[in-house]
């Protein structure tokens, strides 16, 4: 604000609290210098909800005290934080490979919302349960997160997943949701083969294209416990 405004801004107090009124010509430009110091960097009013009026008049209808500059600028600071802190930096339109001039706007964005002179940019969010239209044929399409066409083309680089398929496809149990307790495979993992050397010990592991038996066996008996129950 510059001094106009807060003489403005003063007369404006006075008129809800009298107690703030300099009658002296000298109080009064010693309180006007004052204030126009402390607050010289806080605008009147923006175009987003900041007016130092209403938090005077906030200030003077829930306090018994009588004002002071600092009631004016902690509502200014605490708007400024919240609308940073609202703010994501929109990606800027300046050369990306040009860091002088993409830091110059993004803190020219910065600070045209902290002075409430812009909006904060917010990330998008989803305002409604429907989807686009648009993008019900392609998914219909698609079906899956993989596409079949890219699920095939990847089979022979991961057997055991394509196995798995397979078997689900085929009506058959999921044997990857159970342990397996021959080679102590976790659930999600695909066995091993397990390499076992003269000495008895284990040298290595591979992984199977296709589970053991008794994996295949217990899969199948939770799927039928359930059915039993």
């Amino acid at each position: 604000m510059d001094r106009r405004e807060i003489a403005a801004l003063l007369a404006y107090i006075g008129r809800l609290d009298p107690r703030t009124i300099r009658t002296d010509q000298g109080e009064a430009r010693d309180q006007l210098a004052q204030w126009h110091e402390l607050l010289g960097d806080v605008p009147m009013a923006t175009p987003h909800g900041w007016d130092a009026r209403v938090a005077a008049r906030q200030h003077i209808r829930l306090s018994p005290y009588q004002i002071l500059p600092a009631d004016i600028a902690r509502p200014w600071e605490s708007y400024r934080r919240d609308r940073l802190q609202r703010h994501t930096d929109p990606t800027p339109t300046a050369d990306p490979d040009d860091q002088a001039a993409w830091t110059a706007e993004l803190v020219r964005t910065r600070h045209a919302v902290a002075s409430g002179a812009a909006a904060p940019t917010t990330y998008r969010q989803i305002a409604s349960g429907r989807g686009d239209p648009g993008l019900e044929g392609h998914l219909k399409a698609i079906g899956r997160y993989i596409p079949d066409a890219v699920r095939a083309e990847l089979a022979p680089y991961r057997p055991a997943r394509a196995a798995r398929e397979a078997a689900v496809a085929q009506g058959q149990p999921d044997f990857l949701s159970v342990r397996c307790e021959w080679c102590h495979a976790q659930v999600g993992e695909p066995c091993r083969r397990r390499r076992i050397g003269p000495d008895g010990g284990a040298r290595g592991t591979a992984p199977r294209a296709t589970p053991h038996p008794g994996r295949v066996d217990l899969a199948a008996a939770r799927v039928q416990q359930p059915a039993m129950a």
